[in-house]
């Protein structure tokens, strides 16, 4: 959890296995439209990360909804696919008058919990990285979305590789 006096979206590129020799190399970002100001910040994050790890960038698929909450409809497609090491779900709620930000965010992260909890066919059940801000207030998104506090989408690309390499260290 990143805080005012760290900033966890600066890492060691050394310190992590290497992306380029996962098999299979393909990585799946699915961003929410809303907020975009926020989300496509968080987007480009983990696009560069991914990259600059040596992931081609044909080996990255974007997929754009709506909003946050139609964030686990498409990971579950992709994971569906079986191809990909890894898939990070970006978006942001921030929260409002009305209870629909408790909604929202519980809804998605009860998602990507089954997601990564599913069984069955051992291709489909890939990582999916929680990369959804949750915030008081726009100033605190743009903190986590490349502001003061980092970028939580460079984080989810290296919590994607982690994950993606977990059993084959």
């Amino acid at each position: 959890m990143a805080t005012k006096n760290h900033n966890l979206s600066e890492y060691d590129p050394e310190s992590l296995p290497a992306a380029k020799f996962l098999e299979p190399q393909q990585y799946g970002l699915v961003v929410a439209d809303w907020n975009s100001e926020i989300t496509y910040a968080l987007l480009e994050g983990a696009y560069d990360t991914l990259t600059e790890q040596g992931v081609r960038p044909d080996n990255i698929t974007v997929v754009h909804v709506p909003g946050t909450f139609e964030l686990t409809y498409a990971a579950k497609l992709l994971q569906e696919k079986g191809c990909y090491a890894a898939i990070i779900v970006m978006g942001c709620v921030i929260q409002g008058d009305t209870p629909h930000f408790d909604y929202v965010c519980q809804g998605v992260t009860q998602g990507v919990t089954m997601l990564n909890a599913r069984k069955g066919d051992s291709k489909a059940a890939c990582p999916v990285i929680f990369s959804v801000l949750t915030t008081l207030n726009k100033e605190q998104a743009l903190e986590r979305a490349g502001g003061k506090l980092g970028n939580k989408g460079i984080e989810g690309a290296i919590t994607a590789i982690k994950m993606a390499n977990l059993f084959l260290q």
